[in-house]
């Protein structure tokens, strides 16, 4: 298992890794969809917020890929991931199949860390 969850960390942490960088860098000139997911998607990155995502995610790719804080880059990509789905499944339906993967591989890794996770379900946390 432990392997599983190695093989898992490391790809999802190279993928949101190498998005990032792809987005910092704007390595790759993407065509923007047609209708309203293309207007959302362009105000998007006109304003700078796919930047800030970008970065979010090099962040988050590389806590995953060194290993030490593992469920901090688990936490920084879950907002992110929803803004995927929901995007994929609102405006653009027919690109969703990544986003799926990348949620499965994201659950299965907090279920993998849900000890570290155990504090948020707390009833009544401690006050430092």
């Amino acid at each position: 298992m432990a392997k599983v969850v190695l093989v898992v960390r490391i790809l999802l942490g190279l993928v949101f890794f190498a998005f990032g960088m792809i987005g910092i860098l704007n390595l790759v000139k993407a065509e923007l969809p047609a209708g309203d997911a293309g207007v959302f998607s362009g105000i998007l990155m006109t304003h700078g917020y796919m930047k800030f995502i970008s970065l979010l995610e090099i962040i988050a790719g590389l806590l995953l890929l060194v290993g030490r804080f593992v469920p901090l880059g688990l936490v920084i990509l879950g907002p992110i991931l929803v803004n995927i789905l929901l995007y994929h499944l609102l405006l653009d339906p027919k690109g969703i199949a990544p986003g799926i993967v990348v949620t499965l591989m994201e659950v299965f890794l907090i279920w993998a860390y849900r000890r570290s996770f155990r504090g948020l379900f707390d009833a009544s946390p401690e006050i430092y």
